[in-house]
């Protein structure tokens, strides 16, 4: 991983983390676990990226693939408790 890859994923690691106080944002004026669910997707998003650019790992070494499939999973979670009503 060179110089400019870090430098890239630092930065969405970054965004990922402002998508997530935005979701904590909506989350406190509606109450909705709908947001909780893709803020903490997000936060787990931009922890893995943030991970892969300090420790300067590809993002596609498996060692992120968990993360991922977590965060990938309360996705759908929150998106079937809401479907569900």
């Amino acid at each position: 991983m060179n110089a400019l890859d870090s430098y890239l994923a630092g930065a969405i690691s970054v965004a990922c983390f402002v998508i997530a106080l935005f979701f904590l944002r909506f989350w406190r004026s509606t109450r909705d676990s709908f947001f909780v669910f893709f803020a903490l997707s997000f936060t787990l998003e931009g922890v893995a990226r943030g991970g892969s650019a300090i420790l300067h790992i590809a993002d596609d070494h498996p060692l992120f693939y968990g993360p991922r499939v977590i965060a990938y999973g309360l996705i759908i979670v929150a998106i079937w408790r809401k479907n569900r009503r």
